[in-house]
């Protein structure tokens, strides 16, 4: 018998979760989560983690289970996310994987090379330019050596920047170059979609989503997740704008907020570019998630 893993991505905002849970709750099957943030149980509201019916309504992995004190790299989730599916395979024919990482996924799919080491004279150099010049000169060395991989990294984000730059230093080779050269035969048929979703609905609803992170409480959060600081999971959009001594007055709260919704809308954007590069299947958004899932469906059908 055939096994399915329907692959829900699409960028931030887009309506992943809903359209990943309706297409889980028809197959009867279960998901597993390609989000790079929402892994970490100790973010919540700035990763827009499912909310707790829709968590319970269809069972997730990947979601919360893993501690910002201990990062799960992606090779570590490739290997964590294939035992998983193996695993869940043993009494499903279908599994949904739903997420925006684009590493994640591509993992799941083709499997990667093992990450260099840090090289700490490397890293030392970098950072040096960094407290320096600031993260522009690293962001131009980057769209040079790896463009592709310079168009999909969070730039508000400077240690994956440091690290990208650190392995092509090392290395000579690009960081989005670590795939494998062959793509690993998966015990699986791979259904990729993609929710293609209007830019200008695709950004009001980033704005919204900011607007009710702030009203369900992403300023107490970020000052809770303050004790793990130096973790790169906190070095993202929606908590490194928040500067650490706290917001001094309401002028300063405003500018953060709109570089959250900005920061926001260039990281989708560049969701944007890196999925319409990949062999995916594309369903047109729509405000009722059943005629998606309905469309993901009639073409699981018709393969």
């Amino acid at each position: 018998m055939i096994k399915h893993l329907i692959v829900i991505s699409g960028p931030t905002a887009s309506g992943k979760t809903a359209l990943a849970i309706a297409v889980a709750q028809a197959l009867h099957c279960e998901i597993v989560s390609a989000d790079s943030r929402q892994v970490y149980k100790e973010l919540n509201i700035g990763v827009a983690r499912p909310s707790e019916e829709e968590l319970t309504s269809v069972q997730h992995h990947f979601i919360a289970s893993h501690s910002v004190n201990h990062e799960l790299d992606v090779a570590s989730y490739e290997k964590e996310a294939i035992e998983k599916i193996t695993s869940l395979f043993l009494s499903n024919d279908y599994i949904v994987v739903a997420g925006g990482s684009g590493l994640y996924i591509d993992a799941i799919l083709y499997g990667i090379d093992e990450m260099p080491q840090n090289d700490e004279e490397i890293a030392a150099e970098l950072k040096a330019i960094w407290e320096s010049q600031g993260l522009m000169p690293l962001l131009e060395e980057l769209e040079r050596s790896d463009p592709e991989y310079c168009q999909t990294v969070d730039r508000s984000n400077p240690v994956r920047i440091l690290r990208a730059l650190n392995v092509i230093r090392s290395s000579g080779k690009p960081f989005s170059g670590f795939r494998k050269k062959q793509v690993v035969k998966r015990d699986f048929k791979a259904h990729f979609f993609y929710i293609d979703i209007p830019r200008a609905i695709l950004y009001d609803r980033i704005n919204s989503r900011v607007d009710i992170m702030l009203e369900s409480g992403l300023e107490k959060e970020v000052e809770k997740v303050k004790i793990y600081r130096g973790s790169r999971a906190l070095n993202t959009v929606g908590y490194s704008e928040w500067p650490v001594d706290g917001v001094k007055d309401e002028k300063q709260r405003a500018e953060i907020i709109e570089k959250i919704k900005q920061f926001s809308r260039n990281y989708a954007k560049r969701q944007v570019t890196w999925f319409k590069k990949k062999p995916v299947i594309e369903i047109q958004w729509h405000e009722n998630v059943y005629v998606m899932k309905d469309r993901v469906l009639e073409i699981l059908r018709m393969d």
